[in-house]
Parts: structure tokens; sequence; C-alpha cells
């Protein structure tokens, strides 16, 4: 199986740690709105990932998260709008995504974790950090010392002036008196106001990139086959992932980084901030869960691609035709095209795969089409 790595930027034979178990990890949601097209994307693409791992016989230890607290105010802010406490706001969106992603036929990882369940361990590689010297203690904050981790920048491929650039847009306070660095990022934030707590450091609340890192850890362990997410994650999030985890086990953090492109939609990238969004739920209330998958998988995962409905709309029609034609056609796992094989194991090419489904209903050959369509996660 070839999968493109981010971090070399280009295709590579897929070799697991391990011969039992594939271990992935997928960032997953900041609880603090609805979920949009753009999410879909992401999680319906890995799905079909695990779906095919699995029919090729891997077991798949798939963890993914939910960030109900760090070191921004996101999800305190929108609490405070909805009148819930965080708590309440981050488990009302968390349910709610899991109830989208369940309509769409998306199987939920082997284990869902909050990123404040791991507070003691964020504390044990904070600690471990500064006693090594990537990490250091300022007012109560903490900080790591990019300097020292000679590789950051690898996987972004970006240099300092990009980096800076970037990371003022997701909220790095460059003007932060107690850094060493303006890139050096929070690993810890004292705060004893909003929600916190006790420290070596005094009362506060982890940092975004180290609660991945930790839940990482607490549950897979060092090292991990594949780490996944959005595009727009690969800086400052998944760079500094690789910085503070490879300085605190010495080894090598991931084999396979794998990114999704971004969905656009009226031109710009769609997002909670831009307030662009295309609701799953909306959808939903139009079009069936296997009209919205096909869109999805019509688009190669690691492809940026524009939302236009006139395109779900043709899609519906076409899901439709195809539905009729295969309901009553009894599928066989012993019917399968080595074609399909083919271009799954080539990066997951799933726009090929369902012109392959197309032409072999187009062929007569309809048992191999669904059974093709329900190892996708298609429901017909």
């Amino acid at each position: 199986m070839i999968l493109f790595n981010s971090l070399t930027r280009r295709k590579e034979e897929f070799l697991p740690l391990s011969s039992s178990q594939v271990l992935m990890y997928v960032c997953g949601i900041t609880p603090n709105n609805a979920s949009h097209l753009g999410h879909a994307f992401t999680y319906v693409s890995f799905d079909a990932l695990v779906r095919y791992l699995n029919y090729k016989g891997k077991k798949v230890n798939y963890l993914q998260n939910a960030t109900d607290l760090n070191d921004s105010d996101d999800v305190l802010k929108q609490a405070s709008l909805a009148g819930r406490t965080w708590k309440q706001e981050a488990k009302y969106w968390i349910d709610d995504f899991h109830t989208q992603m369940d309509a769409l036929n998306v199987l939920r990882p082997t284990k869902y974790v909050l990123a404040t369940s791991v507070i003691e361990t964020i504390i044990k590689i904070n600690k471990k950090l500064i006693n090594d010297g990537f990490a250091y203690e300022k007012n109560n904050n903490v900080y790591f010392r990019i300097s020292k981790f000679k590789k950051y920048g690898d996987l972004s491929k970006f240099n300092i002036e990009q980096m800076r650039y970037i990371s003022r847009d997701r909220g790095n306070n460059e003007d932060d008196p107690n850094k060493e660095n303006p890139l050096d990022f929070v690993l810890w934030f004292a705060d004893s106001s909003g929600p916190s707590w006790d420290s070596p450091w005094g009362k506060g609340r982890p940092g975004w990139h180290i609660e991945c890192s930790s839940m990482i850890f607490e549950y897979l362990g060092a090292q991990i086959d594949i780490h996944g997410g959005g595009r727009d994650l690969i800086y400052p999030h998944h760079e500094s992932e690789i910085a503070q985890s490879e300085s605190f086990t010495g080894k090598n953090f991931v084999n396979t980084w794998m990114h999704t492109g971004m969905v656009l939609y009226e031109g710009e990238k769609m997002s909670k901030s831009l307030g662009n969004l295309v609701l799953v739920e909306d959808l939903l209330k139009k079009y069936s869960p296997n009209t919205i998958r096909w869109l999805i998988l019509s688009h190669h995962y690691r492809s940026p691609w524009e939302f236009e409905e006139f395109e779900l709309n043709e899609v519906a029609e076409k899901v439709k035709k195809y539905e009729s034609k295969l309901i009553k056609v009894k599928s066989s796992s012993k019917i399968v095209s080595s074609e399909f094989e083919d271009l799954m194991s080539d990066d997951i090419n799933t726009p090929k795969v369902l012109e392959l489904v197309e032409r072999l209903i187009s062929e007569d050959k309809k048992p191999q089409a669904k059974n093709i369509l329900e190892i996708l996660g298609f429901r017909i």
C-alpha cells in the first residue's frame, strides 16, 4: 500500500510498526460550533482509509479527540454566549458532531478522548521538557524552546517569516514578554480566573499542541503509524507536536503524516471564523447520507475543492439511479475487483474507485459494484 507522506512530500510504501495493528490518530474538533462539510470531508476520508485497512485484514487502533479546552478562549467564549458552562458547551457540540458523523455512517474511533482528560500526562511531559532544556517556565507559563529542536519547520517547509505570519493569524502573541523567541509556543498557560488545574507552575491550563501529543502518548505510545488532520493543521499544530513529542521521547513520532485538502465555499476556506459554513445537519435535511458521502469521496482526500450545490444535485440524481439498480442485488465479499484494490492501495484514490463502480454497473457487474460501495461505507 502506498500513501502520500506530508513530511517527505512523496508517496511511500506504508509499513506499520506492528503486524498486529495500525496505530492512527486524527485530530478532532474544537467543540464550539456545528459540524460543517469541511469536517465531514476529513472524517469521511479517514473513514474510507480505516474501512479499507479493515477489509485488508488490518486492525486499526484509531484515536480521535475533542479539544474541549486549551490556552485559547474559543470554547469559553461560546459557552458564555450560549449560557452554558464550558463542559456543557463541549458536550453539546461533541454530541452534535457524533450525530452528524453517525448519520454519514462514519465509524466511531476505537477511543474518543477529551483533551482535559490527560492533564497529569501533560504535566509529566512538560516537566521532562523543562528538565531537558527543551522548555522553560516564566511567570507561571511554560513555553517550548523551538531553537532547541533543529527539525522545527521540516513538516511545513516554512521559513521563519512565513511561520510568524501564520502563527499571528492563529492567535500567537509575539509580544508576550515571557517568551525568549516570538515563535516559542505555549505548553502551559497560567490562569487562575477560569477553568484551571494545579501544576508545579501554579494554576493554569494546557496549551493546544501539548494536548494532542499527550493523548497520543497516553493511549497509543511514543510512536504511531498515521497522524491525520486537515491541511490547515500542518503549521503550527502538527509542526509543534513533532517538536515536543520527539524531544520528550527521543524517538521518531509519526511514520506517515496525512492531511486532507481544504473545502472552499464562496471562494474561501470553509471555517467558523469566516462564517461561510455549509452545515452537515442542513445538508442531511435535503440529501441522503449516500449522496453526501459520494460527493466527498468523489474528491481525492488531498485535493482542495469548492462546494457547489449544483454538483451535489447532480450526485443526488446519480446515487438515486444506482441505488435503484443495486438495492435488490446480493453482494458477495468473494466478488472483488483487483482494480479496486489497486486504486485504494495507491493513496486511497476514491474518485477513481467511484468511476470504477459506475463502469461496473454499466457492464452489469452489479455484485462487484455493490460490494465496493459497502466496503467504502455506503448503505444500500
